[in-house]
């Protein structure tokens, strides 16, 4: 009699121990969240690495390298441009924006080119006709091409954006293709990152920039430096083009490497 009492009571206090080790059901719903927020960070860290070395090579080489790399992979052109947004989602003001603000000042009946187009969002604002050229088209009003060897006809265009966009090692040859496409009187708008006209830590001295420029048939119309993270370039196209010009020294624009977050 008292084994059998003694045997309830071992086994009474085993049946309460393995009450205890099942969890409940909100103990439950707090692990299924653990791994699930730990792949959403694995993916965001993934993603923001494929961004930074598709960056890197796209600064890296010349435009018609970068244009074969992506005929190779179309799908690293979606990828680049989803680390993109995420990248400008923290600047305060968007460059494009600006551009877009001033081209509202402007005639509708102008004609614009935006080199590097991205999501074209230029043309997705304005009324007036604008050519939206990029590496890789995923929409039928973008115009998949190399910036330096466009479809354009010769001065048939009266503003020329590079948004960003003067990236490849050769962009010197992008802005060349600028003049040649924009008709005499044109504007050329360039927007660049801060950092790539800092001398003081390896960027280029932006007054050589503007030279190099002129040189080519601009005039320098105005140099806006007033924003943290960009430069905004104006420049007209002198009516009368120079017939021979002397080898123009372009200062070498350093690449804009995003450090991991």
């Amino acid at each position: 009699m008292g084994e059998s009492k003694k045997r309830k009571k071992r086994g009474g206090k085993k049946g309460k121990e393995e009450q205890q080790a099942i969890p409940s059901p909100s103990a439950k719903r707090t692990k299924l969240k653990e791994p699930s927020t730990f792949l959403e960070k694995m993916r965001a860290r993934l993603s923001g690495g494929h961004f930074r070395m598709i960056n890197e090579k796209l600064y890296t080489c010349t435009g018609k390298e970068a244009l074969d790399y992506f005929k190779e992979e179309p799908s690293l052109f979606d990828m680049y441009h989803a680390g993109y947004k995420s990248q400008m989602s923290n600047w305060p003001e968007q460059p494009v924006n600006v551009i877009i603000k001033w081209l509202k000042k402007q005639s509708p009946s102008f004609v614009i080119a935006d080199f590097g187009c991205g999501e074209a969002l230029i043309a997705k604002t304005l009324k007036n006709k604008v050519f939206s050229l990029d590496l890789v088209s995923n929409d039928p009003n973008v115009i998949a091409c190399d910036m330096a060897n466009t479809p354009l006809v010769s001065s048939s265009v009266n503003v020329a954006v590079f948004c960003l966009s003067l990236m490849g090692t050769n962009y010197q040859s992008y802005i060349e293709e600028s003049n040649r496409v924009l008709k005499p009187g044109g504007w050329l708008l360039i927007a660049e990152v801060k950092s790539r006209f800092d001398p003081n830590t390896g960027g280029a001295d932006p007054e050589k920039f503007s030279n190099a420029i002129s040189e080519l048939g601009f005039k320098s119309v105005k140099k806006d430096f007033s924003n943290k993270m960009f430069i905004l370039f104006y420049f007209t196209k002198k009516d009368k083009q120079i017939s021979k010009r002397k080898e123009i020294e372009w200062p070498t624009l350093k690449p804009c490497l995003y450090k991991r977050r």
